[in-house]
C-alpha cells in the first residue's frame, strides 16, 4: 500500500522533473530500468528477498536498484557476499539511518543499529561480557535446562492424550522463557505485567514495522513523510514503539525496586549498575537509552529467530520422513534408552542434527536479507564501482539456492554437508543466517544452543504425525514476515511418547 500510495503521489512529478535512474558511464552495476522519481519500487513484491531473488536471475549477483533518491545494491553470490563482508568489511560496516530503525533502537544507541565507531565498540564489548561470553554461558546453562524441562512436561502433557499441538506456541514460550531470563532477569511464566500471548504480538509487530520500508527515508522533503502519515505506517510504527516501550520501563522499574548494589545476574541488572556508577570526563557513559535499545535487540532478534528455525526444521522433517527417521534414531542410539533429561552435553554428541539444522539454514534462513550496510567510502565489487553511502542488501535466500555452490538447491538433503568444512559462523559466505565480519550477530552460540537444546527434546522423547486426514502435500510453505520471515500457516503435529 505504501508503495502504491508513493507512485500516486509522485509519478505526476515525472511530468516536470525526468532523472534516468539506471547505471552511468562510472561503471556502476547493471540493474532494471527505474521509473523517474520513485526508482525501483513498482518492481517489488510482498516479499524483499523474493523480489531481488527473481531480479538478480535477470540482473546479475550484483544489482543496482533505486528506492526513490537512494540507491542500494544487491548482493547475490557467494563471491559478491565475500567482498562485501570480509574484504571490505571496514568499508561497508555502516548502518543507513532509517526512520524505524532509529526509533526502536532509541536514537541508534544499541548494536545491531548504530552507527560504527568507538560508541558501538564499547556496547558490543559490553553486552558480550554480561550476556553472550563463554563464562556467561556456563552460569546461564542451568536456565536454558530448567526451560527444557518445562517444555518436556508439556509436550508430555499433549503426549498422553494424544493432543494436537501448535509447535509455534509451544516453542515461542520456550525460547522467550531463556532470554527473559538471561536478558531481563524476570521468569517469563509467573511475570505479573506480561504474558505470553501479548509477549508473542510484541515481537511479531515490531519485527513488521521494523522491517517494513518507511516511505521517508526514500524521498526528500516532506513528501515521503506525507505518504507515511496517510498510509497508517506512522502511526503503527509509533503505537509499536510505545508498547515495547512500556514493557522495557517495566523491566527496569521492576529491577530498580528489588535489584541487588552488585547484582549482575543478568544484563538489565548488569547495565544499570553502569549507568548509576560515576564516571570520568570525556569517558563514554552508557544511559538508559543505550539499556533500552540493547534489550530491543535482545527482544528483537533473540526471541524469534530460534522458534522460526526449529519451526522449519520441524516443518521440513515431517516433509521429508527419511530424514526424520535418520535423525530420530541417530538421537535415540547416540543419547541411549530412559534418559531423564538433555543436557547441554548431549547437544555436541548429535553430528546428525546439526547437518540438518544447517540445511534449514540454508533453505530458511530467518533474516534472508541480512541486516542492511552503508559503504563509508568508495569501493570496487566483482569490478563494479560501489560509491559511498550506497545501501547494501546481501541475499542469503539467493545464495541459499544458487546451483553454483549447491547441488540440486531446491531439495532438502542435510547430508550435502557431509564431509565438508562448511558451517554458519561467518567464514564460509555460501552459509550465513548469522552474516559475517564486523556486523555478525553477537548471539549466534546462544542461538545455535538453544535451538539444538529444543529440537533434542522434541526428537529424542516423542514421535510426530500429521492430523488425521492430513497428508504431507497438504503442509503449506506460505512465508509471512518482514524482518524474519516465518511460516505463515502453524505447524500442528500431534506427539506421541516414544519408550525406548
Amino acid at each position: 500500500m505504501s508503495f502504491f500510495l508513493a507512485f500516486v503521489f509522485l509519478f505526476p512529478l515525472s511530468l516536470f522533473i525526468f532523472k534516468k535512474l539506471s547505471p552511468s558511464k562510472m561503471n556502476l552495476p547493471p540493474g532494471p530500468t527505474g521509473l523517474p522519481i520513485i526508482g525501483n519500487f513498482h518492481q517489488l513484491e510482498n516479499f524483499l528477498h523474493k523480489s531481488f531473488h527473481n531480479l538478480s536471475l535477470e540482473h546479475g549477483p550484483v544489482m543496482l536498484l533505486h528506492f526513490g533518491v537512494v540507491p542500494v545494491v544487491v548482493f547475490s553470490s557467494r563471491e559478491a557476499a565475500k567482498e562485501v563482508l570480509r574484504t571490505h568489511d571496514l568499508e561497508t560496516c555502516g548502518r543507513p539511518k532509517l526512520v524505524t530503525t532509529k526509533l526502536f533502537s532509541y536514537n541508534f544507541k544499541d548494536i545491531v543499529f548504530a552507527q560504527h565507531g568507538e560508541d558501538w565498540r564499547e556496547m558490543k564489548k559490553l553486552v558480550g561480557l554480561e550476556l553472550f561470553s563463554p563464562k556467561k554461558q556456563k552460569v546461564f546453562k542451568c536456565i536454558r535446562e530448567e526451560e527444557s524441562d518445562l517444555l518436556f512436561k508439556k509436550l508430555t502433557k499433549s503426549a498422553q492424550t494424544e493432543t494436537l499441538v501448535d509447535l509455534g506456541k509451544v516453542l515461542f514460550s520456550f525460547t522467550a522463557g531463556i532470554i527473559f531470563r538471561l536478558a531481563f532477569g524476570h521468569n517469563f511464566h509467573e511475570c505479573n505485567f506480561i504474558d505470553m500471548e501479548r509477549v508473542e504480538e510484541m515481537v511479531i509487530e515490531s519485527e513488521t514495522n521494523v522491517g517494513t520500508l518507511a516511505i521517508t527515508d526514500f524521498f526528500p522533503t516532506c513528501l515521503g513523510w506525507l505518504i507515511d502519515r496517510i498510509s497508517g505506517q506512522y502511526s503503527r510504527m509509533n503505537k509499536g514503539f510505545s508498547k515495547l516501550n512500556n514493557l522495557f520501563q517495566h523491566v527496569i522499574d521492576d529491577h530498580l525496586k528489588i535489584a541487588k548494589p552488585e547484582d549482575h545476574s543478568d544484563l538489565v541488572s548488569a547495565m544499570l549498575i553502569i549507568i548509576n556508577k560515576p564516571t570520568k570526563s570525556g569517558s563514554f557513559k552508557i544511559t538508559s537509552d543505550h539499556l533500552k535499545g540493547v534489550m530491543s535487540d535482545v527482544f528483537l532478534a533473540g526471541v524469534n529467530a530460534g522458534v522460526i528455525t526449529m519451526i522449519w526444521t520441524m516443518t521440513e522433517l515431517t516433509r521429508h520422513p527419511r530424514v526424520m527417521k535418520k535423525l530420530q534414531e541417530a538421537i535415540r542410539e547416540t543419547l541411549g534408552s530412559n534418559k531423564e533429561r538433555i543436557t547441554e552435553e548431549d547437544v555436541e554428541k548429535v553430528e546428525y542434527l546439526k547437518l540438518v539444522i544447517k540445511e534449514t539454514f540454508r533453505l530458511h534462513p530467518p533474516a534472508p536479507l541480512l541486516l542492511p550496510r552503508l559503504t563509508m567510502a568508495d569501493i570496487k565489487i566483482q569490478g563494479y564501482n560501489i560509491p559511498k553511502n550506497t545501501m547494501i542488501q546481501v541475499n542469503t535466500y539467493s545464495i541459499g539456492r544458487d546451483p553454483k555452490c549447491w547441488t540440486s538447491p531446491d531439495e532438502f538433503i542435510p547430508e550435502r554437508f557431509l564431509n565438508t568444512s562448511i558451517n554458519y559462523k561467518g567464514q564460509h559466505f555460501e552459509l550465513l543466517p548469522f552474516g559475517s565480519g564486523r556486523r555478525s550477530c553477537p548471539g549466534m552460540a546462544l542461538g545455535t544452543t538453544i535451538v539444538e537444546l529444543g529440537l533434542l527434546n522434541l526428537l529424542y522423547y516423542f514421535n510426530w504425525s500429521l492430523p488425521d486426514g492430513m497428508a504431507i502435500a497438504d503442509i503449506d510453505m506460505d512465508e509471512i514476515g518482514a524482518l524474519n520471515i516465518a511460516k505463515k500457516v502453524p505447524l500442528e503435529l500431534v506427539p506421541t511418547r516414544h519408550h525406548l
